[in-house]
C-alpha cells in the first residue's frame, strides 16, 4: 500500500512559478513510476508529466515542455513538479499518481495504482 500526499499548490500570477511536491509512504518507492495529472473545472483529467522509478527518464505533455520539470528523490520518497512561466490555462487540481514498475512510464490514469488527494493550482491573468 502506498499513500501519496501532495503539497505546494496555491495562487500565482501568470508568468510566475510554483513547486509541487508529493510525499509517498510505503517501501520500494523506486519501484514505482510517478506522474502528475491535472483536472480543470468541467474538463477531464489529463496527463502532465511522468518519471521512471530510477529517475533516468521523463516524459511531458507537449504544452508544458520547457516550462515544467518533474524530478524525484528516492531517498526521501518524494516527487516534485517545478512549474515555471505559468499560464491561466494551467489552472487545475494537480494529482500525484504511482504505477508499479521500475522501467515504465505512467501516462494514462487507468494505469495508476495509487492517487493523491490533489492540490489546487490557480494562475491569475
Amino acid at each position: 500500500q502506498v499513500q501519496l500526499v501532495e503539497s505546494g499548490g496555491g495562487l500565482v500570477q501568470a508568468g510566475g512559478s510554483l513547486r509541487l511536491s508529493c510525499s509517498a509512504s510505503g517501501r520500494a518507492f523506486s519501484s514505482y513510476a510517478m506522474a502528475w495529472f491535472r483536472q480543470a473545472p468541467g474538463k477531464v483529467r489529463e496527463f502532465v508529466a511522468t518519471i521512471t522509478g530510477s529517475g533516468a527518464s521523463t516524459y511531458y505533455k507537449d504544452s508544458v515542455k520547457g516550462r515544467f520539470t518533474i524530478s524525484r528523490d528516492n531517498a526521501e520518497n518524494t516527487v516534485s513538479l517545478q512549474m515555471n512561466s505559468l499560464k491561466p490555462e494551467d489552472t487545475a487540481v494537480y494529482y500525484c499518481a504511482a504505477r508499479f514498475g521500475p522501467k515504465v512510464f505512467l501516462a494514462t490514469g487507468r494505469d495508476a495504482n495509487y492517487w493523491g488527494q490533489g492540490t489546487q493550482v490557480t494562475v491569475s491573468s
